[in-house]
């Protein structure tokens, strides 16, 4: 299974890697914005056998454990840059030394820092894909930008950019603004659909990537009541923003609904995992869900489901309505 990242020509497997937790631990102040301790040399043999089994997006962003993600994905493909796409992301400022967030910046100056700052983490001479990684920006100082996005393109630095957020709105204002804009990075799993975005998308035929396809975890099947994790990792501690934990726990009612579409999402013999990222798959053919690993062993059953494909229309319209009207 193939994808196109909206009009850039850019090839990618239908699945991605999200880079996000081998970062390994950092904070903003007392919150944990990890996912806990990692261990690096599984992170390189997880990734690298990811390309073994064809996926070939890899999404990570310059703060996840601030540039320690960019250098583990530079440190895994070396000498294999020609058979991956590489999508990272900017506007979060960040003290390495400390592991710190330490605020943000939309400025035009910040960007050019910023991206040479993460060609330098990621040993390399461009970036494929490179995208504005505050949620919530004002339209206006995103738009203010794309002219210096442009010149990254024309200097050969990046091939291709887009925006990670939430908002319709500002998908809608970015997707036409430039001419190399190719992909809006949205929350998007069973539990949390974003048809707004969606619809954005496909009106100007650019690229879905969905973070969050496995909803933190919750949709692999791996967490129960009685799962807790720990001070280190940002579900552990969870932010306002994060609602499938509480408490260092699994929040009841996602389990509840994760117990209500388990038996639609495995009814093929797929795992829990492989249902819920070919829901997505079945939701739109523009879709690029990019589940975190930590481990080979997870990579392997993420990839296992691009050779079972979307989800039926059946078995999608039955998880949709498990949802909409449950029992």
């Amino acid at each position: 299974m193939k994808r196109t990242l909206g009009r850039s020509g850019i090839e990618v497997s239908a699945l991605g890697v999200g880079c996000w937790a081998i970062g390994g631990p950092f904070w903003q102040g007392a919150q944990p914005l990890g996912w806990g301790e990692v261990d690096d040399e599984e992170s390189v043999r997880a990734l690298r056998r990811a390309l073994e089994l064809g996926v070939t997006f890899f999404d990570t962003a310059d703060v996840y454990g601030t540039g320690h993600s960019e250098r583990i994905l530079g440190r895994a493909f070396a000498g294999h840059r020609d058979e991956v796409v590489i999508a990272t992301k900017w506007g979060n400022t960040f003290d390495e030394t400390t592991r710190q967030l330490t605020g943000s910046d939309a400025t035009p100056g910040y960007l050019r820092t910023a991206v040479e700052g993460s060609l330098r983490r990621l040993g390399t001479d461009r970036i494929d894909l490179y995208q504005l990684h505050l949620n919530d920006l004002p339209v206006p100082a995103a738009l203010a930008l794309v002219d210096t996005l442009e010149e990254l393109v024309a200097a050969g630095k990046i091939r291709a950019y887009g925006w990670s957020t939430d908002f319709a709105d500002r998908a809608s204002a970015i997707a036409g603004a430039g001419a190399h804009v190719a992909a809006i990075q949205h929350a998007m799993s069973v539990l949390e659909d974003s048809p707004d975005v969606l619809d954005v998308v496909e009106k100007h035929e650019l690229a879905s990537i969905n973070r969050g396809p496995l909803a933190m975890g919750l949709l692999t099947g791996k967490y129960t009541r009685s799962s807790t994790l720990g001070p280190d990792d940002v579900r552990g501690i969870a932010p306002e923003w994060l609602s499938f934990f509480r408490d260092g726990r699994p929040a009841p009612r996602w389990l509840d609904r994760v117990a209500a579409v388990r038996d639609a999402l495995t009814s093929d013999g797929r795992t829990l995992a492989q249902g819920a990222l070919g829901w997505l798959w079945a939701r739109s053919d523009r879709t690029i869900p990019i589940p975190g690993c930590r481990t080979v062993a997870q990579v392997e059953e993420n990839a296992a489901a691009l050779a079972k494909g979307p989800l039926s229309p059946d078995a999608a319209a039955t998880v949709t309505s498990l949802l909409t009207h449950p029992s």
